[in-house]
Parts: C-alpha cells; sequence; structure tokens
C-alpha cells in the first residue's frame, strides 16, 4: 500500500512496541519506530522480533510501520545497516525512514525509502530530486509556511509528510552541530546533547546585555491542530506526531486528540478518505495541555509569529490551577478552577526558576463562585518551598485522575464486518466480508434441528453471531440465508464464529500489498547545485559515490568527519533573536527616527565557558549560531573513509 492523493494519514511514534499497539488502538494509521540501531534516538531502540510482532498488529488494521534508520552512517557501518534493512523488511516494515543518501547505493530491498526531515527539505527542486531518485514519501522542513508547502506540492507528486505536534528542534532538522562542537555528541548521529535547552546570555555587538540567563534557543512544542485542514488543503496527506521519547500517556492522548480532529475533517470532506481501517472509538477526552510540554506555537506555518520562544523555562509549567490564600506550617490553602487529587504534581514559577511540589494529599474545603478552596499536604516541608507565598500562582503539571484514566483501557478500534450464515451439505457456512471488501468463508459440520420456535430460534442465531466482544471487529449487520428456521446449540455457533474470525484475520493478514520501493528515475535526476558544504552531511564513500552521479562535482565532508574545524555556523535557525527582541532591521522599516539605526550586525550568545557569535542573514530571514569545535573532542564514530577537507561554509542555493 503506498498512501495516495486522497488518503489522510495520521503518523504516531512509538518508543516500544507496546506503545505502538496503543498508537494504533488511538487512531494511528501508521507509526514509526527506532530498529535496533541506527535511529536518531539512540535510547529508543527495538529488537526485530518486537518490531516484527507490532507489524503482524498493524496491519490487522491496515497500518503501516516505518522504522527510522535516519542517522548519518561511517564506512564501517555501512554493511551492519545493510544486514539490519534485510532483517527489517523480512519482519515485514512498509518502510525506513532514512537521512544518509550512500544507502541508495547500496544492495537493499524493495522496501520503501521515506526521506527524513533531517534531509531538510525546504525547496521544490529538492523536493522533486528527492522524488525522482526513489523516496516514496518526503518529510518536510517544520519551519516552512502553509503556502510554501503548497507551492510544493503543486510541484512534486511524492506524499507529502509534515509534523503537526511535538517538540521543537530550534535549527533546521539536520543543520546543527553545536553538539557535536562541544561534546562530540552528534545529533546526526542520535546522541544529541540538547544545548537548544540551556540558558544564554545574549549581548549586542557593543557589549550590552539585551537577555541574561534565558533559555534563547528553547522553542514552544509544536501544535498545528488549529490549521490541520489548511494543510489538508495545502497538499499534506502524512500527519506527523514527534515524540520516539514520549510515554504512553503521551501517545495514547496525542494521538487520539489529532483522530478526533481529522474524523471530523473526513466526514465532511468526502473527497478524502482515512488511510488505514476501522473506526476508533475514544473513551476520555484527549487534553493536548494535559502531558508535558513547553507552551504551544504553530512555528511559521502562517508566517513569522512573535511568542515562538520558551524562553523563561524548558521544562513543563502545566496548566494553570489556582492561587495560594493561606499558609501553615505543615500546610496551604489553593483557591483552585478544577478539582484536585492526592497525588497531583504542582508548580510554581520564582525569579525565572521551576519548582515542583507533589500533592500528598489535596482535601476540599469550600466552592463557591471564585472556585474550589483545597487543602494542600505536599510532599516537603512549608517551610522549605523557595518563595511560597500567599497570592502565588500555581500551576499543575500531573493530573493524577487524568493520568489514571490514561492507565486503563482508553480507546478501542473496531473494523466494520458483515457475517452472513447460510447452510451447506452437513452443517452450516458462515461467510464474513469486512468494510475493505477481504472476504472469508468457513464451514462447521453440525447437525440441524428444526427450530420449534422460530423468531427465538432466530434472534438467537443472530445475536450469537454479532457477539464479537474483544476482536478486532464489530457486527455491522448479520444476514441469515437459510431454507428455515433452525435450532443450532449455542456452543456450535459460538465455535463457528470464532473459527471464522481467526480466519477472517489470517486473510487480512494474507491480503497484506506492502509497497514497493519507488524506482529512481533513469537518466538520474541532476541535484538542485554542483557543490555540496559539510550541511550536506556527506559522510561516507556511498554517499559520496551518490551525489557525483546526480552530477555534485565538490563535496566537503560531514562535520561530525573532521578532528578540528574553526568557526563556522553550528546551528542554522528559522528561530531569530534579533526578532524575538524587536531588534530586526525589517521591524524598524517605516518606524521614525528608528530605520537606518537598526543594523543586523553579530551578536553574542553565552552559556557557561561556551560563547558563540550569532549572525545574521535578513534575505532568507536566518540566523546563525557561529562556534568552533572544541580541542580535543572526540568524535562520536570511528574516521570515515573520507578525506578530511578545510571546513568551508557556503549555502547551497537551489538552480533557479
Amino acid at each position: 500500500m503506498t498512501l495516495l492523493a486522497h488518503q489522510l494519514e495520521l503518523l504516531s511514534p512509538a518508543k516500544t512496541a507496546e506503545i505502538g499497539r496503543e498508537a494504533i488502538l488511538h487512531g494511528a494509521d501508521a507509526v514509526y519506530i527506532g530498529g535496533p540501531a541506527f535511529g536518531a534516538r539512540h535510547n529508543a531502540s527495538n529488537s526485530i522480533e518486537e518490531i516484527s510482532s507490532l507489524v503482524e498488529f498493524a496491519h490487522r488494521y491496515r497500518s503501516r510501520i516505518f522504522v527510522t534508520l535516519n542517522t548519518i552512517l561511517h564506512d564501517a557501518e555501512l554493511e551492519a545497516a545493510r544486514k539490519q534493512i534485510w532483517q527489517l523488511y523480512e519482519a515485514g516494515v512498509d518502510a525506513l525512514i532514512v537521512q544518509d543518501m550512500g544507502l541508495l547505493e547500496m544492495d537493499l530491498p524493495p522496501i520503501q525509502l521515506h526521506a527524513s526531515t533531517q534531509c531538510d527539505i525546504r525547496t521544490m527542486e529538492k523536493a522533486r530530486f528527492l522524488g525522482d531518485v526513489g523516496f516514496s514519501q518526503l518529510v518536510l522542513a517544520r519551519e516552512l509556511t502553509i503556502e510554501q508547502i503548497k507551492k510544493i506540492h503543486a510541484d512534486v507528486d511524492t506524499p507529502l509528510e509534515y509534523f503537526i505536534h511535538g517538540a521543537l528542534c530550534v535549527a533546521y532538522s539536520g543543520q546543527c552541530y553545536i553538539s557535536h562542537a562541544d561534546t562530540g555528541r552528534s545529533a546526526n548521529r542520535g546522541d544529541c546533547s540538547q544545548a537548544c535547552r540551556l540558558p544564554y546570555t545574549l549581548s549586542d555587538n557593543k557589549g550590552r546585555v539585551v537577555a541574561y540567563e534565558k533559555h534563547l534557543l528553547s522553542m514552544k512544542d509544536n501544535d498545528q491542530s488549529r490549521n490541520l485542514e489548511a494543510l489538508v488543503d495545502a497538499g499534506i496527506r502524512s500527519f506527523k506526531i514527534e515524540g520516539r521519547y514520549k510515554d504512553m500517556g503521551y501517545v495514547k492522548n496525542i494521538t487520539a486528540h489529532y483522530r478526533l480532529l481529522l474524523d471530523e475533517i473526513l466526514e465532511r470532506r468526502t473527497e478524502f478518505t482515512r488511510a488505514a481501517s476501522g473506526q476508533t472509538s475514544i473513551l476520555f477526552t484527549p487534553d493536548i495541555d494535559k502531558n508535558f510540554h513547553r507552551g504551544h506555537t504553530d512555528y511559521f506555518a502562517n508566517g513569522r509569529q512573535d511568542e515562538i520562544g520558551a524562553f523563561d523555562s524548558p521544562k513543563y509549567v502545566g496548566v494553570e490551577l489556582g492561587t495560594i490564600t493561606r499558609i501553615a506550617t505543615d500546610h496551604f490553602d489553593l483557591l483552585t478552577n478544577a478539582p484536585m487529587s492526592n497525588g497531583d504534581g504542582l508548580n510554581y514559577m520564582h525569579k525565572r526558576e521551576t519548582f515542583g511540589i507533589q500533592a500528598n494529599t489535596a482535601k476540599k474545603l469550600s466552592e463557591s463562585d471564585d472556585g474550589q478552596l483545597w487543602r494542600v499536604f505536599p510532599n516537603e516541608t512549608v517551610s522549605s518551598l523557595v518563595g511560597l507565598k500567599v497570592g502565588l500562582s500555581v500551576n499543575r503539571n500531573g493530573d493524577r485522575q487524568w493520568e489514571s484514566a490514561l492507565n486503563k483501557k482508553s480507546s478501542d478500534r473496531k473494523v466494520g464486518l458483515h457475517l452472513t450464515l447460510s447452510e451447506q451439505d452437513g452443517g452450516l457456512r458462515l461467510s464474513l466480508r469486512d468494510e475493505d471488501g477481504y472476504l472469508s468463508v468457513t464451514d462447521a459440520a453440525i447437525a440441524l434441528q428444526p427450530a420449534t420456535q422460530a423468531e427465538q430460534a432466530d434472534a438467537a442465531l443472530r445475536a450469537s453471531l454479532g457477539k464479537l466482544g474483544a476482536t478486532m471487529f464489530r457486527a455491522d449487520s448479520v444476514e441469515l440465508k437459510l431454507s428455515q428456521p433452525w435450532f443450532v446449540p449455542s456452543a456450535a455457533i459460538n465455535a463457528l464464529r470464532r473459527d471464522a474470525i481467526e480466519a477472517h484475520e489470517a486473510v487480512r493478514l494474507a491480503a497484506w500489498d506492502r509497497p514497493l520501493r519507488k524506482a529512481a528515475a533513469e537518466p538520474p535526476a541532476i541535484y538542485p547545485d554542483t557543490q555540496l558544504s559539510y550541511l550536506a552531511n556527506v559522510y561516507n564513500e556511498k554517499a559520496r559515490a551518490f551525489y557525483h552521479k546526480h552530477g555534485v562535482q565538490l563535496i566537503a565532508a560531514a562535520y561530525e568527519a573532521h578532528e578540528e574545524a574553526g568557526e563556522v555556523p553550528l546551528m542554522i535557525t528559522k528561530h531569530c533573536l534579533r526578532f524575538s527582541f524587536n531588534l530586526c532591521p525589517k521591524q524598524a522599516k517605516g518606524v521614525q527616527g528608528v530605520q537606518g539605526q537598526v543594523k543586523a550586525e553579530p551578536m553574542t550568545l553565552v552559556s557557561g565557558d561556551e560563547t558563540y557569535t550569532l549572525k545574521f542573514d535578513c534575505k532568507p530571514c536566518e540566523m546563525h549560531v557561529v562556534g568552533a569545535m572544541k580541542p580535543g573532542i572526540l568524535k562520536s564514530a570511528p574516521p570515515s573513509a573520507i578525506p578530511y577537507s578545510p571546513l568551508v561554509f557556503h549555502r547551497q542555493r537551489p538552480r533557479a
């Protein structure tokens, strides 16, 4: 199965196979998960056996399983990667999400390849090229606007995928080297140290402090809930939720949230269909504020916005709950806007720092038009709680009652089934046809006896056949094609139903049509540029050969291939601190007395012992965080076969 132009796919993350199964039950049409190695999340790996079991579960619902193999690979890893890919193919995996172009030069099975977000797809030229070389799905850059997506879709026939929710990397994905430069841990090798979540001090070109100890590179979390239909109209067909490090509760909640939103669109927009089978019933009320997040932003979907940064804290501050009205020696009173539970997690801000408390016991005192008054006995002595005072605003970042609902069965997913019972020589035949058109027939040798009470016998047969209970099916209709009313023992008809359901599941699995890898265009497509800097992340000879074959003449080695490097952009980002602090020349344009005074001059960013220079490329409206590799830093992998070359920065700009 290949994602078709009229299908809308909800794509959920899974840290484990168990979480992947729950994602499917909560409405995912596809799940992406890490394999044993080479995924861009070191601590989210799964065995071939675990993935194989998830594949079988998913295919029952026509859901697809994608495995992330999206690190850049050095030459010593290529053979191990090749063997793993064949194992994943034999396990039934539907597609690989990859970054390293060297894989396209290898002996791979005919498995679909999806271009990872680390491929940094921002232009129609690059999107068209990747489709032409054999990618079946393209994950677009998160920084693109809806209008830019629309233009790419108009020029490219490859299905487009886009992140709609979750944590945001401040840099263009695949274009961040700050972790490797400072610690030897490469983001492109799946081991990011998350320097973007640290506090920084920002100074202008004259040394004046613009912002002190703020989390200036930390973004709020992506939330495209309000833009979902606009993204459909722009051409997005796979809607991706970030979060391969996230827990079960997050995946259940966020998947259910977007399942309901997409189902509402599908109900109105009959020209579109769901990419997988079944109807999902959500048994709780999804709430995207209840899981970890740093605030919500639609980022650049509707153009550059104010307030996209989570500058105050990279932590989850939760949902506003209430205000402290009284403090005693062992408790405090809290006027809330919602009920509380024992074990709730609370927090508050004091001097730009977030402090957490657990409510060991919460007792409701009274209720009025102003809210509910609760007495909270915390897990620490009240006197030790720094900054706690009357009038302080308190948030809840752990709702025990809501979380307990997610720890239980919280969704169901059923495939519609039409059941037909008829006679055959020596017994009965049960035919099943599901909503996808698959048909199975199961016979049972049963001695038939004429029923003395026709209506009761008919009703009993219908009731027994419709009892699909914990199976993956629901009975949309039950039809009896019998020559006369028969009495059938309930044990016999129940056994026939169970055998028929088992046989039908086998038919669905056997009929799964795994999509083949897309053939590359001939003659080979030409890459949009003739030279590549380290930003292309070429880390092995196979990748080098790939680009040479596609017309690239000069190829620099990946940043990770260098033992040392001078100052180059370690991070290229659409987020601009000049804009955030109203220092952008474009903001000053037309303002009396200001225009001409603001210049895009370098600024300085400092965190601990690390100092970076900020440079501003105003034509594409980007910020470059410039720095050098620490002396003696250990590389994240053995040396590549690619010879070292001077690390020179130049932008690859698509040909006109």
